[in-house]
């Protein structure tokens, strides 16, 4: 993590301070800045962090729990009674709970069945659940449940980043493609206006027909023009890229006017990464999406478990031995026939809530996993055309390459032909036209390459692992 605060450090100055000479700004770099400084990659940290609070919260519910309870009543000089009881319960993992503590009680009016030595009764015990709560319980089951959603929240970490490197890619690869069309109509404006300067003096000394400097007068106009939208497509596109530079999540950045992206000679298409082709088979098994979606579908599970538990008979078994004190020890006077115990029973008589809820449960879990089957294809669709744009991009860039040249070839020799005037105007713009457009169709497929692999490593969850490192 060290090396990506020096990045964002250095991307920081270079946007901050002005500088004399043009700065390049990185695909690697931006992307690991954004990853570093942007809000929305902060609060995906912040998911890891709401799952693990989530997941303490349900643990609590197996804390064990101090009581007491003192009950008195004082009349007409007598005391009515004095009820004295304290202790702790300690909920268990297996649906036991452990109890114990001390009790006295005294009083002139106090219930029989309250009364207790005068050194009172310790007592130590045990609730049993036989029926309902034997093998799954609320408790039990928000904590598997909240254990999930930790597991939900890191999926969904990785999806939000997915989602914010894919935007902030695609801002990029468009700010590097409106750059430099932008400096191939810069090139084309500067030649017509040159054209245009010679035409003219030479309609003007009579080597050249007056109808030429009307030719070539509209060519730099029409060149202007075309600069014109390539300004504000960049200026556009810059603005968008701004978007995504921020200092620490709190603070926008703007992006400087000498801060261009990497350089056009640079570039050369990317090959496909035999690595993708490999996960096709798995991608239902290791997409941050399907992980969520088999998280939910596991947390449904749950809630139908506990539903259909709920169709059993609540059958409590508690017991508790006493023992009175004698000289300050509690087991003085243990004796196995001391003891309290109890069984609580009850059930619905017609179930009809419990066999409602347990059908509800039953669909919610049809209904995700189908889901669930949906996105998998959706995905795995979107996988294999991303694969497929990233293949074909490769050999349309080869060809086109060839293609410029070619172009550039005919612009040179129409060029050579004019000057030893066996060519007219028309004929140099037009092969010119052609050119520029070869350039700029150049550019997009080097653009479209680089989008492609970005979309193949989105389409495989997988854009927060490039930057992670």
């Amino acid at each position: 993590m060290k090396h990506l605060f020096y990045i964002g450090c250095w991307l920081i100055a270079t946007l901050s301070i002005a500088q004399d000479s043009t700065a390049t700004l990185s695909f690697d770099a931006y992307m690991s800045t954004v990853q570093l400084h942007h809000p929305v990659a902060l609060q995906a940290q912040m998911q890891q962090q709401q799952g693990a609070a989530t997941l303490l919260n349900a643990r609590g519910a197996f804390d064990p729990k101090a009581y007491t309870n003192i009950n008195q009543k004082y009349f007409d000089g007598s005391t009515y009674f004095n009820r004295m009881d304290g202790g702790i319960k300690i909920p268990t993992l297996l649906g036991i709970e452990l109890k114990g503590g001390y009790e006295q009680n005294d009083g002139v009016y106090l219930n029989p069945e309250n009364n207790t030595p005068a050194a009172g009764l310790w007592y130590g015990g045990i609730s049993l659940p036989l029926g309902q709560g034997m093998f799954i319980d609320e408790r039990r089951a928000a904590l598997r449940k909240a254990s999930l959603f930790k597991n939900i929240t890191e999926a969904e970490q990785q999806i939000m980043l997915n989602n914010l490197l894919y935007e902030a890619g695609k801002a990029y690869w468009s700010w590097f493609k409106t750059y430099h069309t932008r400096t191939v109509y810069e090139n084309a404006a500067a030649l017509a206006q040159q054209r245009y300067t010679a035409v003219l003096q030479s309609a003007f000394l009579g080597d050249r027909p007056a109808i030429d400097t009307t030719e070539a007068g509209i060519q730099w106009q029409n060149r202007r023009l075309a600069l014109q939208q390539a300004q504000l497509d960049f200026d556009n596109a810059a603005a968008a890229l701004s978007v995504f530079l921020w200092e620490e999540g709190m603070i926008p950045l703007a992006l400087k006017e000498n801060t261009i992206p990497i350089a056009l000679d640079s570039m050369r298409a990317q090959e496909v990464e035999a690595s993708y082709i490999l996960q096709l088979d798995s991608l239902a098994k290791n997409h941050p999406e399907m992980q969520r979606y088999g998280y939910k579908v596991d947390q449904l599970e749950i809630d139908r478990q506990w539903k259909q538990e709920q169709l059993k008979p609540t059958v409590n078994l508690n017991y508790q031995p006493i023992s009175s004190a004698a000289n300050g020890d509690p087991f003085a006077n243990y004796a196995v026939n001391n003891y309290k115990w109890g069984v609580e029973l009850s059930m619905p008589l017609f179930l009809r809530k419990e066999r409602g809820a347990v059908q509800l449960a039953r669909l919610k879990v049809q209904s995700t996993q189908l889901d669930m089957r949906l996105k998998e294809a959706h995905l795995l669709y979107k996988a294999t055309a991303a694969l497929n744009q990233w293949n074909t991009s490769i050999s349309q860039v080869a060809l086109y390459a060839k293609t410029v040249n070619d172009y550039q070839r005919l612009l040179s020799g129409e060029q050579q032909m004019f000057n030893a005037g066996e060519s007219s105007l028309f004929m140099v713009n037009s092969r010119e036209v052609g050119y520029i457009n070869a350039q700029v169709k150049h550019i997009e497929l080097l653009t479209t390459n680089r989008k492609a692999r970005l979309t193949t490593g989105y389409a495989f969850g997988q854009l927060n692992q490039q930057w992670n490192n």
